[in-house]
């Protein structure tokens, strides 16, 4: 499969994607911590079957220092003893968020309860607002996976 377009190719997705990456900022640059945006974004990027992303967000779990136990198991978060709770509910959160047409009742109230109980607001709107969006794109577009290299994208929000 190969790419269908680059969007940044053109006028107006050039002018979203950089709005996208100001936007973005909002994230990374909020209380979550680092890793947990991390993971909560390679489990989407997982379920979305964003090769992109997947490559993104693996390669910078790794820069970071992540064990390849983690960053491995982090398909199977559920049957895993490496995340802490915090990390669960946040895995479960973003979990229930991108599968809404597989479950039609959306994030559950356990669910939420337990993102209550390990995040306060900042972090609850920061793990909201985090990644489907970027997977929609890169997915529609046949954006492909590999090329990423950590860092690459550090100046172009600001």
């Amino acid at each position: 499969m190969e790419p269908r377009f680059t969007l940044t190719d053109n006028e107006i997705g050039a002018k979203f994607a950089k709005r996208f990456g100001t936007a973005s900022l909002a994230i990374i640059q909020s209380p979550l911590e680092k890793v947990t945006q991390e993971l909560v974004s390679l489990r989407v990027s997982q379920i979305n079957g964003c090769g992109w992303c997947v490559d993104i967000h693996t390669k910078d779990l790794a820069a970071a220092g992540e064990s390849a136990l983690r960053i491995n198991l982090v398909a199977a978060w559920r049957e895993a003893s490496v995340f802490t709770e915090a990390e669960q509910a946040a895995l479960a959160l973003a979990e229930e968020g991108t599968r809404l047409a597989d479950a039609c009742h959306g994030v559950s109230d356990e669910t939420w309860a337990q993102v209550r109980k390990h995040y306060d607001d900042d972090g609850i709107a920061a793990l909201v607002a985090l990644v489907n969006a970027a997977n929609r794109l890169a997915v529609i577009v046949h954006q492909k996976g590999g090329a990423y290299e950590p860092g690459m994208f550090a100046g172009l929000a600001s």
